[in-house]
């Protein structure tokens, strides 16, 4: 196969591991007016998510890195185009960023309060603009002859995108919810137990009618992968069901689990169903940027290759000893010991 195929699913799996580490991030993020009750609480949410929340967010900086060297063409059309939507994503990301690193810094409430609202937005604006972005992608965008983007930020709020945008935004939501209860005990565990249940019927309704509406899109411009894409999609479904009933049976592990397999195989839906196109022309099909026309030489990718399997595996090993390392639950009593200890 050409290497360039074999990098448009290497950029794929790299989104695929952002969405499913950095969503439960954001997920967690946007629990906090749910879930924190008090100081002690909400410093529960952060600390399930505080070593682990900047190396989850490595990924996507590994992926545009990726994105930019195999596909130049994508990359600039993409970054140009989408130059608003991705601004609001990275200040998104770096107000959530400080709030984590200065929120415990003095012991004003209101100090306290100011920084866990910019986790809220932080976390909540990405989840919703990544989803808009991919679907876009999917979907089509106007696109000239140069493979500029004709359009506006404007253009890519369509229904289809924010659709999409949506239900990202719950499907990270419900999968941070469920590492909550993984990570936690006591009354936050329980009542990440509950959110999670509450959320289950719109999420469900969403991802339902995204995989139908992505599916329409593969069909109607006759996408040579269109029934990995079913299949992919079916796959889901059926993850998004099993996460749900394990979570009513109290089995928050296979609860996270099912949840993480129901954005990998989500991710893969828009994927294949963007195949063999990287971005799609509204303006005429002949505009349209594809694998072979938006990718680098050969020799680029060759060298690309070798590096990723020199040190991808590397990387891999790293986080999970990193998960490994950080593996116990937060507890209220470790919390609140903390506290008495500081003062």
């Amino acid at each position: 196969m050409d290497l360039a195929y074999v990098w448009f699913f290497i950029v794929g799996v790299l989104f695929v591991g952002y969405f499913v580490l950095d969503g439960f991030d954001f997920g967690a993020g946007m629990s906090l007016p749910f879930l924190g009750k008090d100081d002690i609480s909400r410093r529960q949410i952060i600390n399930t998510i505080g070593p682990v929340w900047d190396l989850n967010e490595t990924w996507v900086i590994v992926a545009g890195a990726c994105l930019f060297a195999a596909f130049p063409e994508w990359y600039a059309t993409l970054f140009s185009g989408f130059y608003l939507a991705l601004l609001l994503i990275l200040l998104a990301l770096i107000a959530r960023g400080v709030s984590f690193e200065y929120r415990h810094q003095r012991d004003s409430l209101k100090w306290k309060k100011g920084f866990d609202t910019m986790i809220v937005i932080g976390s909540f604006v990405p989840a919703l603009l990544w989803g808009v972005a991919v679907g876009n992608i999917v979907q089509g965008v106007p696109l000239d002859a140069d493979h500029e983007f004709t359009g506006s930020l404007l253009t890519l709020l369509n229904p289809y995108g924010l659709w999409v945008g949506v239900t990202t935004l719950l499907l990270f939501f419900v999968h941070g919810v469920y590492f909550i209860g993984l990570k936690t005990d006591g009354q936050v565990q329980r009542d990440a137990q509950t959110l999670a249940k509450r959320l289950a019927i719109p999420t469900v309704i969403f991802a339902a009618g995204c995989v139908l509406w992505t599916l329409a899109i593969a069909a109607g411009r006759d996408a040579p992968l269109f029934w990995l894409s079913v299949t992919c999609g079916v796959v889901a479904a059926v993850s998004l069901l099993i996460s749900v009933a394990a979570n009513w049976r109290g089995r928050d592990g296979r609860a996270f689990a099912a949840g993480a397999g129901t954005i990998v195989f989500a991710v893969l839906t828009l994927w294949t169903a963007l195949f063999p196109y990287v971005m799609p022309s509204s303006t005429d099909p002949a505009f349209s940027l594809t694998i072979e026309n938006a990718s680098s030489t050969d020799y680029t990718l060759t060298i690309m290759t070798w590096a990723a399997v020199i040190f991808l595996p590397l990387v891999l090993l790293y986080q999970a000893w990193t998960y490994w390392v950080f593996r116990k639950r937060v507890t209220r009593t470790r919390i609140e010991k903390a506290a008495a200890a500081v003062h």
